[in-house]
C-alpha cells in the first residue's frame, strides 16, 4: 500500500458519497458511509484521532476544531446545502489526507463548479482551486514552510478571504506518527523539500460569512518540481 493508493481511496470515497448523499440523511450517516467505504476498500484504520471522516454542513463549515474534540453534529442534509468532508484513512501506517467541499442545490450534488447557482459558494470553490494552482506555480524546493505560510496567507487576504484554521496554518508534513508532523506556519524554517510529502489544505471564508470552504491534497517534490499526489 502506498500514499498514492490512499489518496486514490480518498478520491473514490468522495465520488461514492457524492453519488449516495441524500436530502434528509444525517451527518452521522454520511460519516458512517464514508468510513465503511474506506475500510472496505483498503484502509485498516484512521490516523487522525480514530476519525475517518470529519463532516460539517451549513453554517458549521466555518468551524475549525481539533480532531480530539470533534463530534459529528446532529444535523441532516438540506435541499440546498454545503458539506465539507475531511478524510484520514491509513493502512499499515501509510496515511491518506484529503478534503473536499460538496455543494447540494435543489437536492442534487453539483459537480461542475460553474453550475453552482449560489454565487458565494461558487466563488469559494473557485478560490480553493485557485490557491492549489498557485501553490504549484510558486513553491520551490528551497522555500520554507514559513515562507509558504506568509505567501499563501497574503494571497488569501488579497483575494478577499480569511484563513479559518484554528491554528492559522495551511497544512502539515505526512509522517507515520501524528506527533511528528510539522506545519505550514510562522517560525517553521524547514524547507518544503526536506519532508517526503506535505498537505496543502486552506480552510477559508469570506469575512463575515456563515460558510467555509476546504480543499486538501498531498504534494511532493520530484527533481525539484512540485507535484500533487
Amino acid at each position: 500500500m502506498t500514499h498514492l493508493d490512499m489518496q486514490d481511496l480518498n478520491r473514490m470515497t468522495i465520488k461514492y458519497i457524492s453519488e449516495n448523499i441524500r436530502v434528509g440523511m444525517s451527518l452521522s450517516e454520511v460519516r458512517r458511509l464514508c468510513e465503511s467505504y474506506m475500510l472496505n476498500h483498503g484502509a485498516d484504520s484512521f490516523w487522525y484521532w480514530g476519525v475517518g471522516a470529519f463532516v460539517f454542513s451549513g453554517e458549521d463549515t466555518i468551524l475549525s476544531v481539533s480532531g480530539k474534540q470533534y463530534q459529528t453534529a446532529d444535523k441532516a442534509i438540506q435541499v440546498n446545502d454545503i458539506v465539507t468532508i475531511d478524510l484520514s484513512p491509513q493502512c499499515e501506517n501509510i496515511w491518506g489526507d484529503y478534503a473536499r467541499t460538496i455543494i447540494i442545490e435543489n437536492g442534487k450534488v453539483i459537480r461542475d463548479v460553474k453550475q453552482i447557482q449560489n454565487s458565494e459558494w461558487r466563488q469559494g470553490l473557485w478560490m480553493e482551486e485557485y490557491l492549489h494552482g498557485k501553490l504549484l506555480k510558486i513553491a520551490t524546493k528551497d522555500m520554507t514552510f514559513e515562507e509558504l505560510y506568509f505567501l499563501m496567507n497574503e494571497v488569501i487576504v488579497k483575494k478577499g478571504f480569511v484563513n479559518l484554521d484554528f491554528l492559522g496554518n495551511l497544512g502539515h508534513s505526512i509522517v507515520q506518527k501524528k506527533s511528528d508532523r510539522i506545519y505550514t506556519e510562522r517560525g517553521n524554517h524547514t524547507k518544503l523539500s526536506e519532508v517526503e510529502m506535505f498537505t496543502f489544505e486552506p480552510h477559508i471564508s469570506v469575512p463575515g460569512s456563515k460558510y467555509g470552504y476546504k480543499r486538501e491534497d498531498i504534494y511532493y517534490f520530484n527533481e525539484g518540481r512540485l507535484f500533487k499526489l
